[in-house]
């Protein structure tokens, strides 16, 4: 038991100190494009290009570390995301930004390479609850990640991008020295083998395994749509600057890893992945359509607390259900495809958000982001469906 749970913890440490890193940018980098007079057009954009260039490369990662083995792939990837976070922190232009987000979306698709460890480790009936610990560790980097972003803006807007730069740079490290290989050369995917996407909805049930990918698009876009604007919009409605949006996210993020840390294996176990996963949805569609008319901040918590409980309920569920679907060497590229659904979310989300938000620019304050949240909230309701 000591063999299965030792890497498992190792796993959580790593994804915990990565998205400490994604997390210290979210509620700085729109108002520090702002500073190079970025539209919310542009700024849709800017955060949308680092998950179009992880539509091409999770994918990528993924059979790479069917290939090679999850642990070199992870570290080559990671110390990639630190060039990354370098550069922004560099930049003194609009254009010099957008090049640190695409040269951090072509590293950054790594989020399939844990998950694939996971399926390489734990049962398939254990998989969603190992799937929510390292949701779980998504929840404390969001926890901490804008926290400490909105508590270093206070010094600059590039003291953050240098802070997370460090981080994965120590996470590099951390790798090599703590993380054993779970994928046995026996069960690795040969280099000649060639397979194209569409040989991955085929390998395993593949109509169930479309269907689960298809769901977990729509979740993610609706989410990525709130994730942003929602500092534009508590600085627009409530006149909340970079480092009270560090505190709601945090927020946000201690909700989170109640949810998928504690509770996700119980409620799995009651609701099964399925009903619990649709659940999940309906409440994240029900808390995006409240949010845009929350007046205050007791009502803005209410309809934050149901997005960490909407996502809980839904993903771990749904990257469990993907993992069950596909045999073992072809789990880095199945769970790739999943989390390119997510990046092309990512991608398409932030850049319907931008346009949306210019459609409520003329309307009064209190009405400010209500077009793209309703529309979050339609694409997670067609999820639920």
């Amino acid at each position: 038991m000591a063999r299965t749970r030792s890497p498992l913890l190792v796993l959580f440490l790593t994804v915990f100190i990565d998205m400490i890193g994604f997390g210290i940018i979210i509620p700085v980098l729109p108002l520090y494009a702002e500073n190079f007079h970025a539209s919310p057009i542009a700024i849709g954009w800017l955060t949308g290009i680092y998950s179009g260039m992880q539509i091409i490369f999770t994918p990528l990662l993924g059979k790479l570390s069917d290939q090679w083995g999850r642990r070199p792939v992870l570290m080559v990837s990671l110390a990639g995301t630190a060039i990354g976070f370098v550069i922004m922190g560099m930049a003194n232009s609009l254009a010099l930004l957008f090049v640190a987000r695409i040269v951090a979306g072509i590293t950054g698709g790594n989020i399939s390479i844990p998950q694939a460890y996971i399926a390489d480790v734990t049962a398939p009936e254990k998989r969603s609850h190992a799937m929510g610990l390292i949701g779980a560790a998504f929840g404390l980097g969001f926890t901490f990640g804008p926290m400490i972003g909105g508590l270093m803006s206070r010094i600059s807007y590039s003291a953050p991008f240098y802070f997370a730069a460090v981080l994965a740079a120590a996470n590099v490290v951390l790798l090599y020295f703590i993380l054993p290989e779970s994928l046995p050369k026996e069960h690795r995917a040969k280099p000649h083998e060639e397979a194209s996407l569409l040989e991955v909805f085929r390998h395993g049930r593949g109509g169930m395994f479309a269907l689960v990918v298809a769901t977990y698009f729509f979740l993610i876009a609706g989410f990525a749509i709130m994730t942003t604007l929602f500092a534009l919009f508590t600085e627009k409605r409530f006149g909340y600057d970079a480092h009270a949006n560090g505190y709601l996210f945090g927020f946000l993020g201690i909700l989170t890893v109640i949810v998928q840390g504690g509770l996700i294996g119980r409620l799995v176990k009651i609701f099964g992945e399925t009903a619990l996963a649709r659940l999940g949805l309906i409440i994240t569609a029900a808390s995006l359509a409240f949010l845009p008319l929350s007046a205050n901040l007791t009502w803005l918590l209410i309809a934050c607390a149901g997005l960490a409980f909407g996502s809980g309920f839904a993903s771990p569920p749904l990257n469990g259900l993907a993992s069950q679907m596909i045999d073992r060497s072809w789990q880095g590229r199945a769970l790739g495809v999943m989390q390119s659904a997510g990046s092309t979310a990512r991608l398409l989300g932030p850049a319907v958000a931008g346009w949306l938000l210019v459609l409520d620019a003329k309307r009064p304050i209190a009405e400010y982001g209500r077009t793209p949240f309703f529309a979050a909230a339609v694409l997670c309701s067609i999820g639920a469906t």
